[in-house]
């Protein structure tokens, strides 16, 4: 159970987070809304890839490979959003 503890805190803090994007889809609107989905959906991603991906026992090359690979879909996901938007 010791080692499965810090897995179902994670898991609890997810659904938690849930709610909380839920609850913020119908309090807030426009760019405020916009960007607290955001800051959630980054707080889930970092919980997934501490947690579920076990990064937490990982060296620091893993770690630092892991944090480029999320820079690395950031910059497509931003130049894909710029040539929608130019288009």
């Amino acid at each position: 159970m010791g080692k499965s503890l810090p897995l179902l805190l994670a898991w609890a803090l997810l659904l938690l987070l849930l709610a909380a994007t839920v609850g913020a889809s119908f309090l807030l609107t426009g760019l405020p809304g916009f960007a607290v989905a955001m800051a959630i959906t980054l707080a889930k991603a970092a919980l997934v890839y501490w947690y579920f991906m076990h990064l937490r026992e990982e060296g620091g090359l893993v770690r630092l490979a892991a944090l480029f690979a999320a820079a690395w879909l950031l910059i497509l996901l931003l130049l894909t959003g710029a040539d929608y938007l130019t288009r």
